[in-house]
């Protein structure tokens, strides 16, 4: 079990350092969605997110449809800094990962050249991909093998992402699957942030008391202390993920979470079942979510907390002429009625509630 400072320090946590952290405890990455108008304030929360709270380098690439491969790769890397320990006394070997960048803003940068030399090149911590469902295909599918294989080819060399990684793709104004097929199934889970939520690091970051949407948009700028001194450490991520793996489920409640997934995938609402790789995630969030609330054991309520935010993005809602029940000769505009405003929560809560599967005792 955790130290309860530790404990204490997750539990103050915003829901965008949480879900943050979870994704650095599994080694795995995100959708994080907002309403439109609050994109560009969510990404400058994430940057501060990144060094404040964790401690790590950032870029950004703002995707559209005319964001090429070489636009996508560009943006991903940060200038690598390479100070001796004498010149940064305090770094230890264990936050030796954290500090990859000696300017500490986001990378926002034009279409790279055929002579761009990245030699002096590294992928950044943490990569926020803004509209990503914008970009073209075989950009989506460039974000899918870097995720999978940790690395990616420039025209002059091959890039390694560094040991604590993580992807976010940034998507704004939507429900349910936007992104490609197996790029969408891939992403860990997703999180959907109301503008009414706030953005506390980046309110901290403005003294002069103006509101948020009246200051000129920029990057504020991270001090080398937040890199050396985050909130949450390599050290302590290490450990929450250590705990994860020894956190234990009961009969009882694995039952629960496999009586979850027959639901899911039987719901008459549901176009394309759950994905193997789903189920794996889902699993994996149950017993990553036990350390942050100082268990060693998985509880049904964790089970149920993992459901949403693990089937949110990958579950597609059937059309109305493709619902079952039309085999049997239901009537066509009597489906179109049942699944009007139907969403993917809609399924989720439809399974958790008191008609889905049963939560043991």
């Amino acid at each position: 079990m955790a130290e309860e400072s530790l404990i204490n320090k997750v539990q103050d946590l915003s829901d965008l350092e949480l879900a943050t952290l979870i994704c650095l405890v599994a080694q795995e990455h995100c959708i994080i969605d907002t309403e439109p108008d609050a994109l560009d304030n969510l990404v400058q929360e994430l940057e501060l997110v990144a060094t404040k709270v964790f401690g790590l380098s950032h870029a950004v690439i703002d995707c559209s449809e005319h964001t090429s491969l070489d636009d996508f790769a560009h943006a991903i890397l940060s200038v690598e800094s390479s100070p001796t320990r004498s010149n940064s006394p305090v770094r230890t070997r264990q936050d030796s990962y954290f500090l990859n960048t000696t300017t500490f803003t986001s990378i926002a940068r034009s279409p790279v050249s055929e002579t761009f030399n990245t030699d002096n090149k590294t992928i950044a911590n943490v990569i926020i991909a803004k509209n990503l469902d914008e970009a073209p295909k075989q950009v989506q599918i460039q974000a899918l093998e870097l995720m999978r294989t940790r690395r990616i080819f420039t025209r002059t060399s091959v890039q390694n992402a560094p040991k604590r990684f993580l992807f976010i793709a940034l998507l704004a104004g939507g429900e349910g699957p936007r992104l490609t097929k197996h790029l969408n199934n891939y992403i860990f889970i997703s999180h959907f942030h109301a503008p009414e939520d706030g953005f506390p690091n980046l309110e901290e970051a403005y003294e002069d008391g103006d509101s948020i949407s009246s200051v000129v948009k920029k990057n504020p700028v991270a001090s080398s202390a937040e890199f050396l001194w985050p909130r949450i450490s390599a050290t302590e991520i290490q450990l929450l993920a250590e705990l994860s793996h020894h956190a234990t489920v009961s009969v009882e409640v694995k039952q629960y979470q496999q009586n979850i997934i027959s639901f899911l995938r039987t719901h008459r609402a549901v176009a394309q079942g759950v994905s193997a790789m789903a189920t794996k995630h889902f699993d994996k969030l149950a017993h990553c979510l036990a350390p942050l609330h100082g268990l060693s054991y998985v509880t049904p309520s964790l089970i149920a907390l993992a459901a949403r935010k693990i089937y949110l993005h990958r579950i597609h809602i059937v059309k109305p002429e493709k619902e079952r029940s039309m085999q049997w000769g239901s009537d066509l505009e009597a489906i179109k009625a049942l699944l009007d405003g139907f969403g993917a929560e809609d399924v989720i809560e439809d399974v958790l509630g008191s008609t889905g599967a049963e939560a043991p005792l």
